[in-house]
């Protein structure tokens, strides 16, 4: 391949190369996935206070068992949450 054949290549590359901006650039953009929005059915158990509480807690609290429970049911979505 010659001269010309190495002339003929780059000129295919490049119209290649041209062809995929144009369509690039006169696509329009793909729509952006919106958050999903949680039903209250979804949401999770507020034990917010509880469970700062039952941190540091050092011995067995019964009320800090069940909300870690409820808390492990919702992140793993097994059974029914308690309200």
């Amino acid at each position: 391949m010659g001269r010309a054949g190495g002339l003929v290549m780059a000129a295919i590359v490049l119209g290649l190369a041209l062809t995929l901006a144009l369509i690039a650039a006169l696509e329009p953009p793909a729509p952006r996935a919106s958050a999903p929005q949680i039903s209250g059915a979804d949401a999770p158990p507020d034990y917010g206070d509880t469970l700062r509480r039952c941190r540091t807690a050092t011995q067995t609290d019964p009320e800090c068992e069940a909300a870690w429970e409820a808390r492990r049911r919702h992140f793993f979505r097994t059974g029914k949450p308690e309200q």
